[in-house]
């Protein structure tokens, strides 16, 4: 088949996202130090020379298993960095930092790769439907965005002085302000109708990973939800007043989780000096009590019962950030307008979160803020296919694995989700007592 110009514009773009996503992580792994590398900031995750090395074997093994030619770099290290780890409660990993190449090795392996992922990408043939060769391309771009997510929160957990802080790390004084000052707390909670949600992708050529499809209806009663995500001011409260010493507000297994664990506030809280503080990215600061609360899904639905309510379900959570009154749902909760850094806290504009509703036109038709930015929202969905599911066979086990109802659905995005994710039907999944990603919440009354 003869290339077209089309074929040749398409095969640019994905080189520029591809080389976009690339300099994305790369500037992650400059603001560590060498000694930062061989530290496993996440307990349950891999040290940090995993995922350096992981980027580039991800794309290498995904070209090969979707036949377009990419032949084996270094078959043990494209084995060893091929997968991650799921984090199960109490299976922690232990090897030491000599099981891991070093971090020069690393490098030279990942030259060799992106080498030869450029090569092949050259003479792929975008235009050849049986290889899917431009869905392969696509999942590369995002799964390194996902990363670049995932990341920056381990990254979180390391002490600041394995971090080398960008100039962009610490917003001005006097900033952004919260819009929920002046609301009464009665006002807070809007009023959905009951309607149809519109949950999945159609399978119309756009991109979306498996568990994104198929589109499908469902009909939702009508709710009250909170117009703003839960603030650390608020869970104070159910700090102060005991909720992590109170067995009645929590389920069989977060109970258990608690008293093993030994948490007693947010995992991003400390104490310090004067109080309360909350760890940013490159700072400790004064807890702000205006920002979201960012916790586990255990703690959330903890925190809904002591105040008599609950978590929404996906659906619901579709309704109110998607839906409008006369029944369409929006592509954002704010319009068809392409994001912006007017739009919400994402798309790595910064580190850390904003106050609650500091964005107000990104509300949604049913006035919800910050329903995409600020913090991934916990839902009581259970992780599971969307009917007429199929697995994307190149990376069967993307969202297979998933299906053991031990994951929850997430929604939204948190201020370092990149904007192509910011699409409606984007779903994000993890376990219940996962307490290190950004994510917050907000309650429903039926």
């Amino acid at each position: 088949m003869i290339p077209t110009q089309a074929h040749a514009d398409k095969r640019q773009i994905f080189a520029a996202r591809l080389a976009t996503a690339r300099q994305s992580t790369d500037h992650l792994f400059k603001l560590l130090r060498p000694a930062a590398l061989v530290e496993r900031p996440i307990p349950e995750r891999h040290r940090l020379i995993f995922y350096l090395g992981h980027l580039e074997a991800f794309d290498r093994n995904l070209m090969a298993d979707a036949g377009l030619g990419m032949p084996a770099i270094h078959e043990e290290l494209d084995r060893l960095f091929a997968f991650g780890i799921d984090p199960v409660d109490g299976a922690l990993p232990s090897e030491p930092v000599s099981a891991w190449p070093s971090e020069a090795d690393v490098r030279v392996y990942n030259s060799r790769v992106r080498d030869a992922v450029d090569r092949c990408l050259e003479k792929v043939d975008l235009q050849d439907e049986s290889l899917d060769a431009a869905g392969a391309l696509h999942v590369m771009v995002e799964h390194r965005l996902m990363h670049a997510e995932t990341l920056a929160y381990a990254m979180h957990r390391l002490p600041l002085e394995l971090k080398l802080a960008p100039p962009d790390s610490f917003p001005p004084e006097g900033g952004l302000r919260s819009a929920s000052a002046g609301i009464r707390p009665d006002a807070a909670m809007i009023q959905v109708p009951a309607g149809r949600a519109m949950l999945g992708l159609g399978r119309d050529g756009r991109f979306g990973w498996d568990n994104e499809f198929e589109a499908h209806a469902v009909e939702v009663p009508a709710f009250r939800v909170g117009a703003f995500k839960v603030t650390n001011g608020e869970f104070l409260e159910f700090v102060r007043r005991g909720g992590y010493e109170e067995r009645s507000l929590w389920n069989k297994s977060g109970w258990e989780w608690i008293r093993k664990s030994g948490l007693r506030h947010p995992s991003f809280w400390g104490s310090g000096r004067s109080g309360w503080v909350f760890h940013g990215m490159f700072q400790d600061r004064p807890l702000p009590m205006d920002e979201p609360v960012w916790i586990s899904q255990a703690e959330a639905e903890a925190y809904a019962s002591w105040k008599s309510m609950r978590l929404p379900t996906e659906a619901e959570w579709h309704r109110f950030a998607f839906g409008a009154p006369e029944g369409v749902e929006r592509e954002y909760p704010w319009g068809s307008a392409a994001p912006t850094a007017r739009h919400g806290n994402f798309d790595s504009h910064r580190w850390d979160p904003t106050p609650v509703g500091a964005f107000p036109e990104g509300r949604s038709a049913f006035g919800a803020y910050d329903t995409l930015g600020n913090g991934w929202e916990w839902t009581s969905t259970i992780f599971a296919p969307f009917p007429g599911f199929e697995a994307y066979q190149p990376y069967k086990g993307y969202s297979v694995d998933f299906f053991d109802r031990r994951h929850f659905v997430l929604k939204g995005a948190s201020p370092r989700t990149d904007a192509c994710l910011l699409r409606r039907s984007f779903r994000n999944w993890f376990q219940p007592h996962y307490q290190y990603l950004y994510a917050g919440f907000r309650l429903v009354q039926p």
